[in-house]
């Protein structure tokens, strides 16, 4: 029976799957228990699943990453919360220097999932609006995704949970309660590495993830219906594997292509993406691939400043039209 429901809630529903599943699995994080998480997105996981499941923690990211690390050896499935993923910062060290190399030095798997609200749009200012994504962009072993829709946030936290590798898996909270979606039955497991294209298009493609999609989205739609201007919308949905293949194909169907991101422009996941479009798929291209971006500015805390910080349908829009006419 198909049903309404919030992107909040299809992870919610992701959690549980996974959590009365497989034994092996646990949350842990600051406040996720008796209180509920700090979006309530684990209230009533408690009492559900009891206190060895859902383990409050101390305001302490590197101990909690740590933990996890440990607890994947042993043989479980760590789902890590960060109440707000800017504190991944504080764990750098432990994902980067050691759960992201145990692997290729010694063959030991660390099966742990690193979550948390990322992103913009909420006015929280500079230590909760961040996003992350190129911090650990080019550290092998690591995995990156970031579920944009209602139904791929539930499909792609079960890909998480089943990836032997560590996964840091970035949700936008200003999708939390704001975007919904009819849903029917439960997704398939999506696995990192695969994109998908959310609208067709024949003129321009835009390459994009995580709350971008529905910003580019709806610019496209304004550029079909005012200018008849047709735009692919790919949606990466994994930015660490990337979709190569799916990016290839939509490059060689249009010619012309805008990435677009939330993160800052410099440094960003959308340079290394502009750069292996050029090594790549250079004869395809009848135009300079263009990249849209945040400003290179802490996320400010008033909301009229956040909102001309970040790329919006109105500035999107006018590169679709300046692009088109190239």
């Amino acid at each position: 029976m198909a049903e309404t429901i919030t992107y909040l809630e299809s992870l919610q529903r992701g959690l549980k799957q996974v959590l009365r599943e497989d034994p092996s699995t646990f949350i842990m994080g600051e406040d996720i228990g008796a209180y509920g998480g700090a979006f309530k997105l684990t209230d009533g996981f408690l009492d559900e699943f009891g206190e060895d499941r859902i383990i409050d923690s101390p305001i302490v990211e590197t101990g909690l990453v740590g933990a996890a690390i440990g607890a994947g050896m042993a043989g479980f499935k760590p789902i890590v919360e960060m109440q707000f993923i800017d504190f991944i910062s504080c764990t750098f060290n432990q994902l980067t220097n050691f759960a992201a190399t145990c692997h290729f030095r010694w063959g030991q798997n660390v099966p742990i999932v690193v979550r948390g609200p990322s992103g913009g749009g909420v006015h929280a200012g500079p230590f909760h609006s961040q996003m992350v994504e190129s911090f650990f962009l080019n550290t092998p072993g690591l995995k990156i995704v970031v579920p944009a829709t209602v139904s791929d946030v539930h499909g792609m936290l079960l890909g998480a949970v089943a990836d032997p590798n560590p996964v840091l898996f970035l949700e936008q909270k200003g999708l939390y309660r704001t975007l919904k979606e009819e849903v029917q039955g439960t997704p398939e497991p999506i696995a990192p590495g695969r994109a998908r294209i959310h609208r067709p298009g024949d003129r321009i493609s835009i390459i994009t993830w995580g709350a971008m999609l529905h910003r580019c989205t709806a610019a496209a739609e304004t550029a079909q219906r005012e200018d008849g201007i047709s735009c692919e919308v790919l949606d990466l949905r994994s930015l660490c594997p990337l979709d190569l293949e799916a990016i290839r194909e939509t490059v060689a169907k249009t010619g012309k292509v805008l990435v677009i991101h939330e993160d800052n422009l410099t440094g960003g996941a959308g340079s290394e993406i502009a750069a292996r479009i050029v090594e790549d798929c250079f004869e395809d291209l009848d135009a300079p691939v263009r990249r849209i971006a945040a400003l290179d500015v802490p996320i400010p805390y008033a909301g009229t400043l956040e909102d001309a910080s970040l790329p919006d349908e109105k500035r999107i829009l006018e590169e679709i039209r300046q692009l088109s006419a190239w």
